[in-house]
C-alpha cells in the first residue's frame, strides 16, 4: 500500500536520506531540492530513491582496495541513473535491506 504524503514531506525524507549517504558532501544545494521536487512530480516513491542512495553508496563502498578514490558525491543528480536502474530491476525488496545492512557495517558513521 502507498502511503501519499505532501511534496514537501517527499522533498524533505529525499533530501535527509541523500544528506546522510555515505560518499556525499552532507549538504543540501538548490538543485538538489529542485531534483527532488520533480522526482516527486514524477510520482516515484521515497522507497524507489532510498534503494538507489543505498545501491550506489555500497558500490562506492566495496569498491576494490587498488583503486583510485572516488571523489565527493556534491549533486542528488549523481544518482539518477541509478534510481532509473532501481526502478528497471526486478529484485526483492529484501536485497536491499542486505544492502542496507551491509552499508552500515561498512560505511563511517556520519
Amino acid at each position: 500500500m502507498d502511503i501519499v504524503i505532501s511534496q514537501e514531506e517527499y522533498v524533505r525524507h529525499v533530501l535527509e536520506a541523500y544528506r546522510k549517504t555515505p560518499g556525499t558532501m552532507g549538504t543540501v544545494r538548490r538543485a538538489d531540492r529542485l531534483l527532488a521536487a520533480q522526482l516527486y512530480e514524477r510520482g516515484l516513491s521515497v522507497k524507489v530513491i532510498e534503494n538507489a542512495l543505498v545501491l550506489a553508496a555500497t558500490r562506492r563502498l566495496i569498491r576494490p582496495a587498488d583503486r583510485p578514490p572516488l571523489g565527493t558525491i556534491r549533486s542528488l543528480a549523481y544518482f539518477l541513473p541509478v534510481i532509473e536502474e532501481v526502478l528497471e530491476a526486478r529484485v526483492s525488496p529484501d536485497y536491499f535491506d542486505y544492502l542496507r545492512y551491509k552499508l552500515k557495517r561498512t560505511a563511517p558513521v556520519r
